[in-house]
């Protein structure tokens, strides 16, 4: 795409619309503490050669998860994606359309959206889902906002201290100016004191960012007795064998969608995931793919809602998001599809059968211990008794295994701990290994 610049007359003009005087102006709300006052250390320009052969440079220094064995988790896992995702996926129709703001956009897409909201469907047991949102992060906020407008109440909401820290970070950052209150509790246990009338909805993590899996059910009870919703992020993979939280009484599931089909990409994009109970729809940010029949009486699609859509409803606008993941839907839609619930329960019973392994192993050693005894899916913390995370760090990755997450990132008290994740893709051998170089 070629880069128009603005010319100083057009410059100007447009000064004068908005009633500055210069372009430094504009940037006037900044504080003067927070502005560069040197120059920019800008080297001079590279001709295409020398920029081509500097990308690649950079490019080099990327760490490519195949020369690796990974233990990371923390939100983003290493499953296993079957080459039929990659091969439909990449296919023109899909790989290159166009992000489907329109209700006409081509029945194909349609058709996968459809398919995607059903499959979502039938893993949570929820009753309605959207086609999809930015990544967990994003739906988590979503529900949050969401939960506030049903409830009618914008006083407070409250987050376990176990639900992942970007996400509760994305939350305050988004309520920061709001005035709705963000309170924070170490653990379930302690919801009774905090819940009364005023609050909107309560978000819980199952399984939690250190893998422990929270008993859903009693939280629901105790949330909804107060009036309130429960909103509950959890793993999709985890679906495989967990009771879906539909049934446990959650009000909107929300989830990262990278483990179904989309590989760790360094970090991203990835899906959202996000479903609620069918009262709930007219609040649903997003897109809703419909089945109906055309004129002919022929099975086809639509796009049936968009309460979200800013450019229809303007200020009335359930949220601001602007697109969709529709590739990555697309991903999952396919990866859901072929693998089926018999295909979701063996990876999910592997998961839990190779963590188990792995953390009963590490434990075994003289140097780690378990922390707690909270029963977990796929994820587990360790504590290091010599305090040295950084230093195990280092000596793995010398043998090429990317060992854990140090959660000393996040959590101050816990930086003597590893979070290690355990997939199916895991071998015994690897996981021995991890056990051999981290107790050397």
């Amino acid at each position: 795409m070629p880069y128009t610049y603005n010319t100083p007359a057009q410059q100007e003009e447009m000064l004068q619309a908005i009633g500055a005087d210069s372009v430094d102006q504009l940037f006037d709300v900044i504080p003067d503490s927070m502005k560069l006052d040197r120059p920019l250390n800008i080297p001079p320009a590279l001709g295409e050669l020398e920029l081509t052969s500097h990308m690649q440079e950079l490019a080099r220094q990327n760490t490519n998860i195949t020369e690796n064995t990974c233990f990371l988790g923390a939100g983003s896992y290493d499953h296993f994606v079957p080459a039929v995702v990659d091969t439909l996926a990449a296919r023109g129709e899909f790989y290159t359309s166009y992000t489907p703001y329109q209700p006409e956009v081509s029945q194909g897409n349609l058709q996968v959206m459809f398919e995607y909201q059903t499959l979502i469907c039938q893993l949570t047991g929820m009753d309605v889902s959207n086609a999809s949102l930015y990544d967990g992060g994003s739906a988590a906020v979503e529900a949050m906002l969401m939960a506030i407008s049903i409830t009618r109440r914008n006083s407070k909401i409250i987050v376990l201290e176990s639900v992942h820290p970007e996400y509760r970070q994305i939350i305050k950052t988004y309520f920061a100016t709001i005035g709705t209150k963000v309170v924070t509790v170490s653990d379930a246990s302690d919801l009774q004191s905090v819940l009364d009338q005023s609050t909107a909805a309560v978000l819980v993590q199952s399984p939690n960012f250190f893998g422990g899996i929270e008993d859903i059910q009693t939280v629901a009870e105790q949330v909804h007795e107060a009036g309130a919703l429960l909103v509950c992020s959890i793993d999709p993979i985890s679906l495989g064998l967990l009771k879906r939280p539909g049934d446990a009484g959650v009000d909107i599931v929300v989830a990262e969608g990278q483990s179904l089909g989309t590989p760790l990409l360094y970090g991203g994009p990835y899906l959202g995931i996000m479903a609620c109970r069918e009262e709930f729809v007219r609040r649903l940010p997003g897109r809703l793919a419909g089945q109906t029949v055309d004129e002919d009486g022929k099975r086809c699609w639509v796009l049936t809602l968009q309460t979200r859509e800013q450019h229809i409803r303007r200020e009335k606008a359930t949220s601001n998001i602007c697109t969709n993941q529709g590739l990555f839907a697309l991903r999952a839609a396919i990866y859901l599809s072929v693998m089926g619930p018999t295909g979701m329960r063996d990876v999910a019973t592997l998961c839990l059968q190779k963590a188990h392994y792995a953390q009963q192993k590490l434990t075994q050693l003289d140097r780690f211990e378990s922390i707690g005894d909270q029963p977990f899916f796929k994820e587990f913390v360790i504590r290091d008794k010599q305090n040295d995370i950084a230093g195990l760090l280092r000596k793995a990755a010398d043998f090429n295994l990317l060992a854990g997450v140090d959660l000393g990132r996040w959590y101050p008290q816990l930086e003597d701990c590893l979070l290690v994740a355990v997939t199916e893709k895991r071998t015994i051998h690897e996981i021995d290994q991890l056990v051999e170089v981290l107790g050397s």
